[in-house]
């Protein structure tokens, strides 16, 4: 399963060229592409119109979207954050320690275009597609 960051679905929908976006383009229908319900809720919030609100929404669902809430993942969130300061790596963001959290928990890789993602990849062995 590669988890697919907002990063990449807001250059996909904006139309904006990049190897992670031909990389998702690509591989559509050959892998199991995925994303969490808040990355749903980032991309989402991006949107203008109803219109594109709708046609982004069907994109987004023919994936598979996972429910990352609970007491289990924000305390092994909360873990990797503190685990990452006391090495001298802060996080700035805490939705991408949970994206990343959930992604190591479960196995799965990562499509991102966010260098805040590259110490979980670097410090806690997150996989990272790098196309």
């Amino acid at each position: 399963m590669v988890i697919i960051d907002s990063t990449v679905w807001i250059d996909l929908f904006s139309g904006i060229p990049n190897a992670e976006t031909r990389w998702l383009d690509a591989e559509a229908g050959k892998q199991r592409l995925g994303l969490t319900d808040m990355i749903l809720c980032e991309v989402l919030q991006g949107i203008r119109s109803d219109a594109e609100l709708k046609k982004a929404e069907r994109e987004l669902l023919k994936c598979e979207v996972f429910a990352t809430g609970g007491i289990e993942m924000a305390v092994a969130a909360a873990g990797n954050h503190l685990e990452l300061r006391k090495k001298g790596f802060p996080v700035r963001k805490t939705i991408d320690c949970w994206i990343a959290t959930f992604c190591l928990r479960e196995g799965y890789a990562l499509l991102h275009r966010d260098r805040d993602f590259d110490v979980f990849e670097k410090v806690l062995g997150l996989t990272v597609i790098h196309p």
